[in-house]
């Protein structure tokens, strides 16, 4: 595997750029935030520097190239994998009855001998997160890693875009394969958030849309929680995550605010939140961020000594809590990494990747990657 990393911005245009390798090239990973990656001409000159590759791409909440983290710009990591090949498969939501029902006919369509990898970046704000991870861990057997993110808006909750061969566009799922005998792709999932106050159950939703806990209104409830916080929402919604778990035994999983319905008194999250399932609030520190962006790391971990690409998607929530301090978390992934890593990712409004034993599943606040090498 070889590699080049460039940024674009209005100020100075590209930078990085091989003209050399460029034909050489057979994938492109482009996040960006700004409206000007959106023009068909931007576009085209992209497809244009690597005619032979395929270009995927998330609008973001923050671009990741190395340790740096950026905005207003797009960051690309263009890659000539030598013994593998890439698939890249897309579908608008519209055009399906489900989110589950989407997300197993792009993974049937990437099936095929020697998958190792599939890559997901969906519409941020447009679909069920849960019910896109399921319906691709339906079809992808144990072996196939399955990790990605939805797409962010800053915290704008405005629109978000996904680039799959074509110019970006709202209101689309894409996903590439990666195929290959000798291809390894290991994934990484932490958190670090910590609960607090008592242990609710949610006694009326609808998919992710959360109506009533321990019957009272849901956003009245999730106000007094949040006190002074209350009059920024939904944005400082990412501040205060709600942690969901079937029963006590079951692992918690974390749910982010994506919106909120006055007239309702209803709470909009990224994923599912079942009727019947327990809830908490969450809260955390910078310490526990950066340290569970380290764990992440060592678990996506492999042991070689040649190069290897890193995607890392974490949340928008996170660097909001971060803060300055937010490349902390990219440079411990280097850290733990080490210089033969090449990173890129964004900040999400979700995360997509397997935990544990379970399957691929949605998930918030986590800093998730994928380490790939053939």
């Amino acid at each position: 595997m070889h590699s080049e990393q460039l940024r674009w911005s209005e100020k100075d245009g590209w930078i990085g750029y091989d003209a050399v390798q460029g034909p050489m090239r057979n994938l492109v990973l482009v996040f960006f935030d700004n409206a000007k990656c959106l023009e068909t001409q931007w576009y085209e000159t992209l497809s244009g520097m690597y005619p032979n590759a395929v270009i995927i791409g998330a609008s973001s909440s923050g671009n990741v190239s190395n340790t740096t983290i950026s905005d207003h710009d797009a960051v690309v990591t263009a890659i000539t994998f030598e013994r593998s090949a890439v698939r890249c498969v897309s579908k608008k939501i519209a055009d399906c009855a489900d989110a589950e029902t989407l997300g197993a006919t792009l993974g049937q369509e990437l099936l095929g001998e020697s998958l190792r990898h599939v890559m997901i970046l969906s519409d941020g704000l447009l679909i069920n997160g849960s019910e896109l991870a399921r319906g691709f861990s339906q079809v992808l057997h144990e072996g196939i890693a399955i990790t990605g993110g939805l797409a962010g808006d800053g915290t704008r909750f405005g629109t978000t875009y996904v680039m799959a061969q074509a110019p970006a566009q709202t209101g689309i799922v894409a996903a590439i394969g990666l195929y290959g005998e000798t291809l390894q792709a290991k994934s990484g999932c932490f958190a670090g958030w910590e609960e607090f106050g008592p242990e609710r159950v949610i006694t009326r939703s609808k998919g992710n849309i959360l109506y009533t806990i321990d019957d009272k209104p849901a956003l009245a409830l999730y106000k007094s929680y949040l006190g002074e916080f209350a009059v920024d929402l939904p944005g400082s919604g990412l501040r205060f995550p709600m942690s969901v778990r079937e029963d006590r035994t079951a692992i918690p999983i974390i749910r982010t605010l994506l919106a909120v319905n006055e007239e309702e008194q209803s709470l909009t999250f990224a994923g599912d939140v079942p009727e019947g399932n327990l809830c908490r609030l969450l809260k955390t520190n910078m310490d526990l961020l950066i340290e569970h962006a380290g764990l992440a790391a060592q678990a996506s971990k492999l042991d070689q000594d040649q190069e290897f690409l890193v995607i890392a998607v974490s949340c928008v929530g996170r660097r909001l809590v971060l803060g300055q301090l937010c490349e902390e978390e990219i440079e411990i992934i280097r850290e733990t990494l080490g210089e033969k890593a090449v990173i890129t990712g964004f900040y999400s409004y979700g995360e997509l990747s397997e935990l544990g034993a379970s399957r691929c599943t949605l998930h918030n606040q986590t800093m998730t990657l994928v380490s790939i090498y053939e």
